[in-house]
């Protein structure tokens, strides 16, 4: 019997190509909820959460308000407070990027300006490369009232269009939210 590796390497090319041999699962999870709210709003001393109750007309001008369709049974909005002064939101949003879900979390303002975004779990084989802070914070200041597409006000990363796309889109989202139904309230 041989037991060299050479023996061995075409039996294992024919088990990965008939897929009985084990995959690579990629995916991560960096933060929680509770991280991210601290990171964001260190001098907060509670997050209360806040429901996200839509009628289905709210839904609708929201949806043409962000031009892309507004779903918030994702959605878990956090007013971060000192006290009994409103510091702002964290909101956190889960969308698919290429194929996997990437769940992130957006730190807004009391004026609806996003501070920070944190990508809290990213599970695609590749464009790992949206958890870094040059491209998060690209949305530091904004609102609503910018674009924020990429290609506009948003740089795109070569390998992770679809999933800058995507996070993109559910920022604009969470934004045109903030500004409608939270921003200075």
């Amino acid at each position: 019997m041989i037991r060299d590796e050479a023996h061995w390497a075409p039996l294992v090319m024919l088990a990965a190509v008939a897929g009985v041999a084990p995959t690579t699962v990629f995916g991560a999870d960096y933060l929680s909820v509770t991280q991210a709210q601290k990171s964001m709003f260190p001098s907060a001393t509670e997050f209360v959460v806040s429901p996200v109750a839509l009628t289905e007309e709210q839904r609708k001008a929201l949806s043409a308000q962000a031009g892309t369709r507004v779903n918030p049974a994702q959605w878990t909005v956090f007013a971060a407070k000192s006290g009994d002064g409103l510091l702002g939101y964290v909101i956190t949003d889960a969308v698919i990027g290429k194929f996997q879900l990437i769940s992130y979390a957006v730190a807004f303002g009391a004026d609806g300006a996003i501070r920070d975004v944190e990508i809290l779990s990213y599970r695609e084989e590749h464009g790992g490369e949206i958890r870094t802070h040059a491209w998060r914070r690209q949305f530091e200041g904004k609102t609503a009232s910018v674009p924020l597409h990429i290609g506009e006000d948003i740089q795109s990363i070569s390998g992770a269009t679809m999933s800058c796309t995507h996070v993109t889109e559910g920022i604009r989202r969470l934004a045109v939210y903030v500004d409608t139904m939270l921003a200075g309230k």
